[in-house]
């Protein structure tokens, strides 16, 4: 591992979780190449989240929903 990375990688681990894990986000997001399918569903994401803290969307359990998947591929 060269030296940069080790000088990097101390740096980092002086952060918090929090923001360890805010960084690793933000380089795992610098290795895609579409940035614009990344913007568009992190726009998705905080508007699904605003509908679902505003009560405008129902929230159905994940076992519910996946009964009714395998119901409707039958």
């Amino acid at each position: 591992m060269s030296t940069r990375i080790e000088m990097l990688e101390a740096e980092a681990m002086k952060l918090s979780a929090e923001e360890r894990a805010n960084l690793a986000q933000r380089l795992i997001a610098s290795l895609s190449e579409d940035t614009e399918l990344d913007q568009a569903w992190a726009a998705e994401v905080e508007r699904r989240i605003a509908q679902i803290e505003a009560g405008k969307t129902v929230l159905v359990p994940a076992a519910d929903a996946i009964a009714r998947a395998r119901a409707a591929l039958r």
